[in-house]
C-alpha cells in the first residue's frame, strides 16, 4: 500500500483504474489488476460505470491546476517583491494615502486620435482637460474621466513640441509651442479660441511654462511665460501683451527643456550643450551649473517641498532647507540614459541608473517620496527617494514605442478648489489666502498622471 494515500484514498483509484481499463478496451489488463487486488475491493458493473473516466478528468485538472499554480507563484513572487521595496508605514497606509500612490498598469484609459508621435501632455489645473500636443501639428483636449476626444485644436503649421495650462489669475490660458517658431495662446473658456501668437524665436520652440507668480495670496496666478529654444535661448513673454520682456542667454545648443520653480523666481533650464543651468529670473544670470551628464539632457524638474527632508538626508545633511524657500534641488534625465539629482549649487547628489535608453521625462510626486521617469525604453520608472533612491516599481511596455512625455495633475488646494485656484504645474502645489506651499493639510493630491508616445497614443494612470 503507497504510503501517500489512505486506505480509502487507495481504493478509490484502484477502482478507478479497473474502470478506465475497462472503458479502454482492455479487459485482460483490468481481469489482471481484479484478480491482483482479489478480495480487497468490490465492483459491479454499476460501481465501474460511476468510475468511468473519473482518471482522465482528475489528470486533466492536475495538469490545469499546475498552469494556474505556476501564475500564482509568480504573482506572488511580484507581489512580495513590491512588499520587500515598501517601507512598514507605506504598507499600512497604502490603499487610502495618495502620499504613496504608483501608478499601476493597465491605464485607465488609451487615448487614441493623433497621426502624429505625442511629443506632451498637461492637465487643466481645475477641470478634467488633458491636452496633447503632436507632430501631426495638432493640440487635442480629453476629458481624462471620461477618456473621451473634446476637441481638436489647428493653428501650428509644424510639429507642436510643448503645452502648459496656466496665467493670470481666475483666467487660465493653455500655451503651446511649435517647430512652427511661434507660442501660441488659447482660451479654454473661449472654445480654445487662438487669442495671441508670440514670434521671435529664430529656431523651433522646445518647451514652453508658465511661470507662477509667488504674490502673496495668488502666487500660482502670472502673467509670464517661458520658453526654450533650439535658438541657444530661453525668453521670458507677458502674456497679456504678448511683449518678450527678457532673453536668457548661456546655452551653447539647442535647449530642450526649462522648469519654472514654485515661487517664480527661478529657472532650471538644459538641452544639447549637457550643462542645465539655474537662472535668477530677476537677473536673468545664472546662478549654478551642473557638470557630470555624458550625452544631451532632455528634461529637468524642481523637487517639491514635500521632497526635501528626503534629498536633504540624501545629501548627508542633518536638517533639510525650509520647506518655505524654493528651487533648493532638481532633477534632471539624459540621453545617457541616467537620472541625477543635484542641489542648487550645482552639487551631484545621486545618479539614478536603471533605464536602458534615452530618459525622455521627469516628474517628482507631489507626495514629495518618489520620482517617476519615462523613457525610450518603454517604460515608467518609480524611484523611491526615501530608500537611496532605489527602483521600487518598474511598469514595462506603458507604450508599444518610446514613451515621450509624462505629467502629474496639479494638485488642489482643499479649501480653494471651489474658488477656482489650481496650480499651473504637476510638481507644486497651489497656494491660497497666505496657505503655506505644499502643507499635507491643505493639499489635496490628484492620483492621476499621463504620458505620451512615438505611438500616436495617450495614456491615463488613475488611482
Amino acid at each position: 500500500m503507497s504510503q501517500l494515500l489512505t486506505s480509502r484514498q487507495a481504493e478509490e483509484l484502484h477502482k478507478s483504474i479497473i474502470a478506465y481499463l475497462a472503458s479502454a478496451n482492455l479487459p485482460k489488463s483490468s481481469a489482471a489488476l481484479r484478480e491482483e487486488l482479489a478480495d480487497s475491493i468490490t465492483l459491479d458493473d454499476a460501481t465501474t460505470k460511476k468510475y468511468e473516466g473519473l482518471l482522465e478528468k482528475k489528470w486533466t485538472s492536475v495538469v490545469r491546476l499546475q498552469k494556474k499554480i505556476m501564475e500564482l507563484e509568480s504573482r506572488c513572487a511580484a507581489l512580495q517583491s513590491e512588499v520587500d521595496s515598501a517601507t512598514p508605514t507605506s504598507l499600512s497606509r497604502r490603499n487610502q494615502d495618495p502620499v504613496s500612490w504608483l501608478p499601476r498598469a493597465p491605464p485607465r484609459h488609451d487615448l487614441q486620435s493623433h497621426r502624429g508621435p505625442i511629443t506632451c501632455v498637461a492637465f487643466h489645473p481645475i477641470f478634467s482637460s488633458l491636452a496633447s500636443g503632436s507632430e501631426d501639428t495638432t493640440i487635442k483636449i480629453w476629458d481624462w474621466e471620461l477618456g473621451e476626444l473634446e476637441r481638436t485644436i489647428k493653428g501650428h503649421t509644424r510639429a507642436v513640441l510643448d503645452v502648459d495650462f496656466g496665467g493670470p489669475r481666475g483666467g487660465t490660458l493653455l500655451a503651446s509651442c511649435s517647430s512652427d517658431l511661434t507660442i501660441k495662446l488659447w482660451d479654454p473658456s473661449d472654445e480654445y479660441k487662438n487669442i495671441r501668437t508670440l514670434p521671435g524665436h529664430d529656431h523651433s520652440v522646445s518647451a514652453v511654462r508658465f511661470i507662477p507668480s509667488g504674490a502673496a495670496g495668488s502666487p500660482t496666478s502670472g502673467n509670464l511665460l517661458v520658453s526654450a529654444s533650439r535658438d541657444r535661448t530661453l525668453r521670458i513673454w507677458d502674456v497679456t501683451t504678448g511683449y518678450c520682456v527678457k532673453t536668457l542667454q548661456g546655452h551653447l545648443e539647442w535647449v530642450r527643456d526649462v522648469a519654472p520653480s514654485p515661487d517664480g523666481r527661478f529657472l532650471f533650464s538644459a538641452g544639447d550643450d549637457r550643462i542645465p543651468r539655474l537662472w535668477d529670473i530677476s537677473s536673468g544670470e545664472t546662478k549654478a551649473t551642473f557638470l557630470g551628464h555624458e550625452h544631451v539632457v532632455e528634461c529637468v524638474a524642481f523637487a517639491p517641498a514635500t521632497a526635501y527632508p528626503h534629498l536633504a538626508a540624501l545629501a548627508g545633511l542633518k536638517k533639510p532647507p525650509p520647506a518655505s524657500s524654493s528651487a533648493e534641488y532638481a532633477a534632471t534625465g539624459s540621453r545617457d540614459k541616467t537620472i541625477r539629482l543635484w542641489d542648487s549649487r550645482g552639487t551631484l547628489i545621486k545618479t539614478l541608473v536603471g533605464h536602458d535608453n534615452w530618459v525622455r521625462a521627469l516628474v517628482f510626486h507631489p507626495g514629495g517620496k518618489y520620482l517617476l521617469s519615462v523613457s525610450d525604453d518603454k517604460t515608467i520608472r518609480c524611484w523611491d527617494l526615501t530608500q537611496e533612491c532605489k527602483c521600487v516599481r518598474t511598469i514595462d511596455n506603458v507604450h508599444g514605442h518610446f514613451v515621450s512625455c509624462i505629467r502629474w495633475a496639479p494638485s488642489m488646494l482643499k479649501d480653494a478648489a471651489a474658488n477656482g485656484e489650481a496650480s499651473t504645474n504637476g510638481t507644486s502645489t497651489p497656494v491660497t489666502n497666505g496657505a503655506k506651499k505644499d502643507d499635507p493639510n491643505k493639499q489635496a493630491i490628484r492620483c492621476v498622471i499621463a504620458t505620451g508616445s512615438v505611438d500616436l497614443s495617450v495614456r491615463v494612470f488613475a488611482s
